[in-house]
């Protein structure tokens, strides 16, 4: 019998077994019924089941009776009758029973391979660091189960996974952030706990205070470039983050101006709210964290969603006095329900059709009624913008307060309703 099923087991299974069930006793009654059906299969086929099966048996034979010979034909007849019938509907029966047979014999082989591999969708057996940052665990009253937060596609992705996580417990984490980065983007998030340090800068130094802090561009020793192309800010700077690290350029002046179609500005948005009631919020997207900067500038506090996509974007954010948060496309937004008073989203990037949907939803789940979603240049194929994403729109709840459409763009913003 197995040792996890009979009840008596107190101790949970070592780090490493494959995951079992306790189904002994639906394996047991799986087990009769394949019994029971085979049974009756055999007793079809050599023909004894008619013989079982007949439903009619003369009260007498009256083979010694000559002068009764009417009523033993009608017996005879009647019991050829019978017979008849109960062969129609054997033989209706019998492919009845051979589906049931096949059926089971599925079930069985399902069952057998769900307790070769744990019932776990892990290509191979997990094992060192892996294994146990992903297995079950007591919580601190050693009174139930807790089972790590891990993203359901990181089955699929186990090579780079245990990449991920071959390091040397207690010691320097390896220098791997384009590869968390691709996990994430893969579903594979969150990721699993590490038990190592991550490397500081050499030559680290403070930061600077704010609101200088909000648009200085930080020392290249508050970053381990190693995971990046560019080496330092300069690099990022001229252009290899796409221009969102220039803090004293192309920064400095985005979302200052309202041009009445795509482009809105802080003030005009801020403005669709009373006064002062526009308090905390989410950035999700933002690679430098400038709107942020701009919101903090006006007494909003704003969380600033970040992957290192082009560069170290977290780093960037924390060092200008802001909050940046590790957050991926697939990953449900960390805050309570009916919270924030903003979210402002720049790019819907890596999210598309049904995950998009799921994604505004979510959204909508962490705004106060009266919120504002704020879409700003949203890139949408043009043919699909007004037969798919409007009506998408419309479908989660929001109303429309300003609704701006270019050439594969939209900005709008949005509001959930009071009730």
């Amino acid at each position: 019998m197995d040792p996890y099923c009979d009840g008596k087991s107190k101790k949970s299974p070592a780090m490493g077994r494959r995951r079992r069930y306790c189904r002994c006793g639906t394996t047991m009654l799986t087990m009769l019924l394949f019994v029971v059906t085979n049974s009756a299969s055999v007793l079809l086929s050599s023909g004894a089941g008619a013989f079982l099966l007949r439903r009619y048996k003369p009260a007498t034979a009256r083979l010694w009776a000559w002068d009764d010979s009417a009523a033993l034909l009608d017996d005879l007849n009647a019991t050829q009758s019978a017979l008849a019938d109960t062969h129609a509907q054997l033989a209706d029966l019998h492919p009845r029973l051979g589906t049931a047979n096949s059926l089971l014999e599925t079930l069985l082989a399902a069952m057998a391979a769900e307790r070769r591999d744990g019932g776990t969708p892990w290509a191979r057996e997990l094992s060192g660091e892996l294994e146990l940052a992903v297995a079950p665990h007591r919580n601190v009253t050693g009174k139930a189960t807790v089972f790590p937060a891990l993203g359901h596609a990181c089955a699929r992705f186990q090579d780079d996974l245990e990449a991920y996580m071959r390091y040397t417990p207690g010691g320097e984490c390896p220098s791997d952030e384009q590869l968390a980065r691709q996990l994430m983007l893969n579903g594979c998030d969150p990721l699993p706990r590490r038990r190592c340090r991550p490397r500081s800068p050499a030559g680290y130094v403070q930061p600077a205070p704010l609101t200088k802090s909000l648009w200085a561009i930080p020392p290249d020793t508050t970053v381990v470039w190693d995971a990046y192309r560019c080496k330092n800010y300069s690099c990022l700077v001229r252009g290899g983050g796409g221009g969102e690290f220039d803090l004293l350029g192309r920064e400095k002046r985005r979302w200052m101006r309202d041009d009445g179609a795509l482009a809105y500005s802080i003030d005009s948005v801020l403005a669709a709210r009373p006064n002062g009631t526009v308090r905390i919020g989410l950035d999700i997207g933002g690679v430098s964290g400038t709107f942020a900067a701009r919101m903090r500038e006006r007494g909003v506090a704003v969380v600033t969603t970040a992957m290192n996509s082009g560069g170290p974007s977290g780093s960037l954010i924390a060092s200008r006095g802001l909050v940046p948060v590790h957050v991926g496309p697939a990953h449900r937004l960390p805050f309570f329900d009916g919270t924030l008073d903003i979210v402002h989203w720049t790019s819907p990037e890596h999210v598309a059709g049904v995950m998009l949907e799921f994604a505004l939803f979510d959204i909508y789940r962490v705004l106060r009624p009266g919120g504002l979603l704020w879409l700003d240049h949203f890139v949408f194929p043009g043919e699909q913008l007004n037969a798919t994403f409007a009506p998408m729109v419309d479908r989660v709840g929001f109303r429309r307060l300003r609704w701006n459409t270019g050439k594969k763009l939209v900005s709008a913003l949005l509001e959930k309703p009071m009730t």
